[in-house]
């Protein structure tokens, strides 16, 4: 039975696609993929199957529910990140990147038929349970997760402030699955937590880059100047465990502290869209000196401003080797249908490296805490199946080298020593790796900004 025959708007499409009407990247795939015969014949395949599910499955199912699961293998078959947006996962996201939200406060990703816990927010009730990242949710209410789209996860993990959800965790070293049952809430996430560290050391943690952390950043760094007044000898910028966000905003906390050069780069499909920023003149720390935190747990967003503030040779970056989420996606709205998520492009680091797959390299790597070296490392962009491939082709250059006072790189320790205290969030004396940046910080003349080397 041909096509046309079962059902209007697949044989619509199949039409179109037949007489050569569509265009824009739907016509560009079909070409790559052979014939407009060949796609037509694709799109029957399609119409054979949609049409016995819809008469054989043993229970109903909606025709849009079948489409709109369609659609989304369609999408999250190509890689980890891109998928589709119903019209409430689609308000879901614009509420989120306005920096507010319903739910648990905590960041996911799909890997091996589970959840796994990329990071909790800040101050949220997932933070309070003491769900940590690499955690894999295994079961959401009883129910397993295996077989659960992210976004289908996604959507039951959020609901009604007060309402409560069971979680089932399994986590590295521990020997059974840990229950948790967390009560929801309105995620309202303070982006940016600020302090003042011995009286000179202004210490600054972004968790995340949604609308409101340019603003934050410029008010952390406002008050912080005001505390210290003179004694201001730098800044530490905290990028552990940010999980990204919006590309602009990446862009704008670069630039508060940069005051001239390119801040990142994207390159897309089609070399007419590739895409390039830049800094304007202003550095909000008047040249003080900057270190950056970073670690697995640093993806996108967070990858841009290090890799930008790296390259310039604005601060060192210490802690550990970031996540490699290198790749741009694009909201693209349907209409009342949602939207879809899609993977548009890579980005670049000022000096032309790409970031998928790669991350970012601390200049100094310092671990934080004493772990066995053989122990099973954190997962990485890389190591999540279907992941974008880096680009081989880029002109992969290293940061340039650091430029700093002799003797300063060898106060700084690499690995905590026997008998340092276990981490405390509520401490900030057992953070070994914010207590190496600030002995970094320390040990430059005061008031000496950092040097850009010469090649």
């Amino acid at each position: 039975m041909p096509i046309q025959a079962k059902f209007g708007t697949i044989a619509l499409l199949g039409a179109a696609f037949a007489a050569g009407v569509v265009t824009g990247p739907l016509l560009v795939a079909s070409a790559q993929e052979g014939s407009r015969a060949e796609t037509f014949r694709l799109l029957n395949l399609f119409g054979d199957v949609f049409e016995r599910v819809r008469a054989e499955y043993v229970e109903p199912v909606s025709d849009r529910e079948l489409i709109e699961n369609a659609i989304n293998g369609m999408l999250t078959g190509l890689d980890p990140h891109s998928a589709y947006l119903n019209p409430r996962n689609f308000r879901d996201m614009q509420v989120q990147t306005r920096g507010e939200f319903g739910g648990l406060g905590i960041e996911v990703t799909q890997e091996g038929g589970f959840i796994k816990v990329i990071s909790p927010i800040d101050d949220t009730p997932a933070a309070r349970a003491g769900i940590r990242p690499g955690d894999l949710i295994t079961h959401l209410n009883g129910t397993t997760t295996q077989g659960l789209t992210l976004q289908e996860a996604v959507e039951q993990m959020r609901g009604e402030r007060g309402t409560t959800i069971r979680l089932t965790i399994r986590r590295e070293g521990e020997p059974r699955p840990i229950e948790l049952t967390i009560t929801r809430d309105i995620i309202r996430p303070q982006v940016a937590r600020f302090r003042l560290e011995g009286g000179d050391i202004g210490y600054i943690r972004l968790s995340a880059f949604n609308e409101q952390t340019e603003p934050a950043l410029r008010r952390a760094v406002a008050t912080l100047r005001q505390q210290a007044g003179q004694n201001l000898r730098g800044f530490v910028l905290d990028l552990r465990n940010n999980p990204g966000g919006l590309l602009d905003q990446a862009v704008q906390v670069s630039d508060a502290f940069l005051e001239q050069g390119e801040i990142v780069s994207t390159r897309a499909r089609r070399q007419e869209d590739a895409q390039r920023w830049n800094a304007r003149p202003g550095d909000i720390a008047s040249g003080l000196p900057i270190a950056v935190l970073i670690n697995a747990g640093s993806a996108s967003a967070s990858e841009i401003v290090a890799g930008a503030l790296q390259d310039h040779r604005r601060a060192v970056v210490l802690g550990t080797r970031s996540f490699g989420k290198g790749s741009v996606q694009t909201v693209m709205p349907l209409g009342a249908n949602g939207a879809i998520r899609l993977t548009t492009a890579r980005y670049y680091t000022p000096s032309g490296r790409s970031i998928q797959n790669a991350g970012i390299e601390p200049d100094i790597e310092v671990r934080a805490s004493r772990e066995d070296p053989n122990q099973r490392p954190r997962e990485r962009e890389a190591d999540l199946r279907r992941s974008l491939r880096g680009d081989a082709q880029a002109a992969v250059q290293p940061p340039p080298p650091l430029n700093l006072p002799p003797g300063v790189l060898e106060r700084v320790q690499r690995v905590p020593p026997e008998g340092f205290p276990a981490f405390d969030p509520a401490r900030p004396e057992t953070d070994f790796q914010l207590q190496q940046a600030m002995v970094l910080l320390r040990a430059l003349p005061p008031g000496q900004p950092l040097r850009r080397a010469q090649r």
